[in-house]
């Protein structure tokens, strides 16, 4: 037997800025969004999903492309007959399908036309509701079923979000996540009187922990020089925390008073992603700054996509990255969790954090 015969299968994993995990549960929408009846085309991953609820209350999730001729279901309706219950009808040839994808009636038919309507399927896709969002399961097949929950986040408190902002980065989603988990760029990308300036510059040291499916920043008081903190009053901690794969959040605790900042990174496809900020809170500041957090909240998101939009002009060079110590190093773990994950469902075993307890040093 050869040495190539004995060698360990290698892994499929992409090279970074190229490819898409799946199996996971990604971000779609919040529940409010998706309305009883009515139905929206998103794309995740660069597949056409429908997400629609049946006026009876069920969330749904399928691959908006009609097998007949290629119309979007998301451009029909939704209707209830006898016998069929509530069916989206395609709104080129009526065809209508149920929230499972199986096809209840194919109108042109004539009575002696013998047709197995209920073989012709359109893919459906799992999807959850949690915490008011809604996740779909984007997997390798359409018989894939997820063997894990959709992520839990602390701090949902307070009632409906305070703030939502969404923007869609021109980059793929690796580039997307070390752009948002960067601890270094802030004196040079996100400028504000209110935040903080290039001459504010401390330097940093804090303890990072695995976490499910990623890891943290351990709960610590925030930054001097951050003063945006300095509006909750007290004596706030904060802990900052990535999952596979794209979620990152700081959970702020004032005393009895929380704020969650959840930021979720969705692939449209390998150059676009989706990036939805959402802040809750039981903090009663959050009803007097809420104009203020909107503004800040768009000022960021508009900063970082106007930097890789910048930074999209290097890479259309394809040059190779420089990584460094400790600056970088949680860009270092997001490339060897993704691996990880891909690694361990090609052999069919339980994921293993790479990410060690560490302490990282830097200055921002």
């Amino acid at each position: 037997m050869s040495p190539a015969d004995t060698a360990a299968p290698k892994s499929r994993a992409p090279a970074f800025g190229q490819g898409l995990l799946r199996d996971c549960w990604y971000f779609a929408a919040l529940s409010c969004e998706v309305k009883p009846g009515k139905m929206a085309r998103h794309e995740l991953l660069g597949e056409p999903v429908l997400i629609g609820r049946m006026p009876s209350g069920q969330i749904y999730a399928l691959r908006d492309i009609c097998p007949h001729r290629a119309a979007p279901l998301s451009a029909g309706r939704m209707v209830r007959r006898e016998g069929e219950g509530e069916t989206i009808e395609c709104p080129y040839h009526g065809w209508r399908f149920r929230a499972d994808g199986a096809c209840a009636a194919i109108p042109s038919l004539v009575s002696d036309q013998a047709m197995e309507v209920e073989r012709i399927r359109v893919r459906r896709y799992c999807v959850r509701e949690s915490q008011g969002m809604v996740f779909v399961f984007m997997g390798d097949a359409p018989t894939d079923e997820p063997d894990t929950a959709p992520p839990a986040f602390p701090g949902v408190v307070g009632g409906a979000p305070k703030l939502v902002e969404r923007m869609v980065f021109e980059a793929h989603i690796d580039h997307a996540v070390v752009g948002l988990m960067d601890p270094a760029h802030g004196p040079y990308v996100h400028r504000q009187w209110w935040w903080r300036s290039e001459h504010s510059q401390h330097d940093k040291q804090k303890a990072f922990e695995p976490r499910e499916l990623g890891f943290a920043m351990a709960r610590h008081a925030p930054s001097s020089n951050s003063r945006a903190y300095a509006l909750l009053g007290g004596r706030p901690e904060t802990e900052i925390t990535f999952r596979l794969p794209g979620y990152r959040w700081e959970h702020i605790v004032v005393g009895q008073r929380q704020v969650l900042a959840l930021t979720c990174l969705t692939p449209l496809d390998e150059t676009r992603t989706r990036i939805t900020q959402i802040f809750w809170s039981d903090h009663p500041v959050f009803n007097l700054v809420r104009p203020f957090l909107r503004m800040g909240a768009r000022a960021f998101l508009k900063q970082d996509g106007d930097m890789v939009n910048l930074q999209n002009e290097g890479l259309r060079y394809r040059p190779g990255l420089i990584w460094i110590d400790d600056a970088d190093r949680q860009a270092k773990w997001y490339q060897q969790l993704k691996r990880e994950w891909i690694r361990s469902r090609e052999e069919g075993r339980a994921f293993s954090n790479p990410v060690e307890p560490t302490v990282l040093r830097w200055r921002s």
